[in-house]
């Protein structure tokens, strides 16, 4: 045995030495058990060659065996891991409805396994509502564009001010004065003619909000007053549409998904009361570093796109906290309250149900 695993260890060390490849080395350890396989079958018992190379054919019999076994689970592994990750032919996704300059642009998000053609195929009929166009919606805005979000409305009733242009990226100088919604408008169509722009110049409020809300399948709010979060998310939950809110101040954001149809808390559950005048200041009032709306705004775009396509794990139920002056990043578990004012514990209830199911 000793002789044999020396042997072997010199064949492998040599080969390498030399450069050969790792396939003609396997050979000649092949080739080495089937002559110590063929002295053990050959020589009588007890030879002294016989008795130097293990004594029992068996032994031998089963290490080769075993090493057959491992070879054949690795070449399993190995094509399944090639077919996870094989690129989708152009023809397979021009089939699901892509001109040829559309699998231009999109062939990054087609070559990921987790989106692939058929989740290109899903960003392209969603339909998302941005709810803001400031900090938080430009750079949220440009990235469901370039990614390809079939329908995007937005709404807000601001002008650009020449302080937004600070943080707010998807403006220039020559914008100051002009609405939000159209500048913003003509910024994503500019970007990717392929998506339809609905801009809404107004603020939301009550009278419209379940209106319009109804018409798209994702909400994004990235708006900066309790009142209007508020409202988004009594309508969102009543609705069943997903909502993605995000949040900041100073050096500070937080984002989360809230989808109590599919078992999530929704916003009031994580924060049932507003907090009192002055304790949360606006950016305005507290100011806010220049990149972290685009961070935070970002991520907005990234949850979206997940929701939409299914790709890995959303935020339902986890709050994220990031902490840009300290580069840290936190995540909360955030919880159902069975008493929530406007979920009422639904998702519990859908929690359940799916448990049932």
């Amino acid at each position: 045995m000793i002789m044999v695993g020396f042997l072997a260890a010199v064949i492998w060390g040599v080969g390498a030495a030399m450069g050969a490849p790792r396939r003609a080395r396997w050979v000649m350890l092949a080739l080495l058990i089937g002559a110590v396989i063929a002295v053990q079958l050959a020589l009588p018992t007890g030879h002294p060659l016989r008795e130097a190379t293990g004594g029992d054919v068996r032994l031998w019999l089963l290490l080769l065996g075993f090493g057959a076994v491992i070879w054949g689970y690795a070449a399993i592994l190995r094509a399944v891991k090639s077919r996870a990750q094989a690129k989708p032919a152009p023809a397979a996704a021009a089939k699901a409805g892509f001109s040829d300059d559309e699998l231009q642009r999109y062939a990054r998000h087609i070559m990921l396994r987790e989106v692939g053609g058929t989740g290109q195929a899903a960003l392209g009929r969603a339909k998302v509502l941005v709810i803001g166009a400031g900090g938080l919606g430009s750079p949220a805005l440009q990235y469901l564009a370039a990614s390809g979000v079939g329908t995007i409305g937005i709404i807000d009733d601001d002008v650009v001010d020449n302080s937004n242009l600070q943080r707010q990226v998807i403006y220039g100088e020559a914008d100051v004065g002009q609405p939000k919604v159209q500048i913003a408008a003509q910024e994503i169509t500019r970007r990717n003619r392929h998506v339809t722009v609905r801009p809404y110049q107004r603020r939301l409020t009550a009278d419209i909000a379940a209106d319009l809300i109804a018409e798209y399948d994702l909400v994004l709010d990235g708006c900066d007053n309790f009142d209007t979060r508020y409202l988004v998310n009594q309508t969102c939950t009543a609705l069943g549409v997903p909502l993605i809110a995000a949040a900041m101040t100073q050096w500070e954001g937080q984002i989360s998904l809230y989808d109590p149809a599919h078992g999530t808390p929704c916003f009031a559950c994580i924060f049932p009361d507003r907090p009192a005048p002055g304790l949360v200041p606006s950016c305005a009032e507290a100011g806010v570093i220049g990149p972290l709306p685009g961070v935070m705004g970002s991520m907005m775009a990234l949850e979206a796109v997940k929701a939409i396509t299914g790709a890995g794990q959303g935020l339902g139920g986890r709050l994220l906290i990031y902490d840009a002056l300290y580069a840290d990043t936190r995540i909360m578990q955030a919880a159902v309250r069975a008493d929530c004012a406007v979920c009422h514990g639904k998702g519990l209830q859908a929690a359940a149900q799916a448990a049932k199911v």
